[in-house]
Formats: structure tokens, sequence, C-alpha cells
């Protein structure tokens, strides 16, 4: 961490913070067998399975959890260059008609959720769509909200939001860099 960063979750607050989205989570779907959870690709997979296993041990239901690569339904697929480093969409239940919870890390302008909506489409139709994000940064271009907030994190728009995961990072903790 450098010294321009600020600390906006610590690993004991993050734990504190999936387990209450959990809890949101099943007060707003009393039937947890109709939920089917999609992490998007990268953070947004173990973030997921968290909540899986905070709704399992709050409700004994097996919610399945999968993963959602929008990569190449970005609208900004034109300026990344051939370099993509696309992932595997890894969704094995039938979403038809289910309660499809996106789950991301960060939510910041609401683009990349748009096309985890397009990927989810190709896939199947699911009857409801909700959004679950760690951390909710602001400024939307468009209109985009999601159902259940870890945090809200005021921010400049020059500045970056990392989070990192003991999954993926070896830790758990989410900073916010100025003017990255």
């Amino acid at each position: 961490m450098t010294a321009a960063a600020k600390t906006v979750l610590s690993a004991l607050e993050m734990g504190r913070t999936m387990a209450r989205m959990a809890h949101e989570i099943t007060e707003k779907n009393p039937d947890c067998s109709q939920i089917i959870l999609a992490g998007i690709i990268t953070r947004g997979v173990p973030l997921a399975r968290r909540l899986a296993d905070k709704i399992k041990t709050i409700t004994g239901v097996d919610v399945p959890c999968g993963s959602l690569d929008i990569t190449f339904y970005r609208d900004d697929i034109q300026s990344k260059g051939p370099d993509l480093n696309a992932g595997r969409t890894d969704i094995s239940h039938d979403i038809n008609g289910k309660t499809l919870i996106l789950v991301d890390d960060v939510l910041f302008t609401g683009r990349s959720i748009r096309a985890a909506i397009d990927a989810v489409m190709d896939i199947g139709r699911p009857g409801r769509i909700q959004l679950a994000v760690l951390l909710d940064r602001g400024h939307r271009e468009l209109p985009i909200r999601p159902d259940y907030i870890g945090k809200n994190i005021p921010t400049a728009r020059g500045e970056r939001v990392r989070v990192k995961l003991s999954e993926t990072d070896g830790e758990d903790l989410a900073t916010v860099v100025e003017g990255a």
C-alpha cells in the first residue's frame, strides 16, 4: 500500500460486509433455491462464492455459483487492443426464470454491468437480475443501481479503487489511491 492509499475496508470489515449482504439477499429472496450467483471475472467470482457460502450458512440452501466473462461484451473492446485477457464463462445451471444475482467488486460507471447483462441474455432469460457490489464509488454513466451494496465510498473521478481478495491477491483489503 502506498502512502497515498486510504483503506476503505479492512479484512475484518470485508467479512462483516459480506455477511450483511448475504442476509440482505436472503431477506429479499425468501426462496433461495431460485437464486443463482454469477461473479464477474475476476474479483466478482470469489465474492460470489463467499456470498454463496454465507447464504448456505444462513438458510441451508446450496446456491449455485458461476463465473461470467464480459470481455467481448464491453463497449471499449476496440480500445483494448490485441492483448485481451478473456476468461471463461461458467454458469452450469439453467438461469431461465431464476433470480440471477450479478456480483462484482466495484461499481463505477455502470458499463461493466451493462456488458454483464448483455452476456447473461446470450445464456438465457432469468426471471430477475439483481446486482450485488462490494463497493459503490459513484460516477455512473448509465442508469445502473445495485440491489446490494457493501459500502458506498465517495471518490474523485481520477482516484482508483483497489480491491484485494485472499483468493486472488493473498489478502483482503480495499483501498482508494489518489491520482492514479
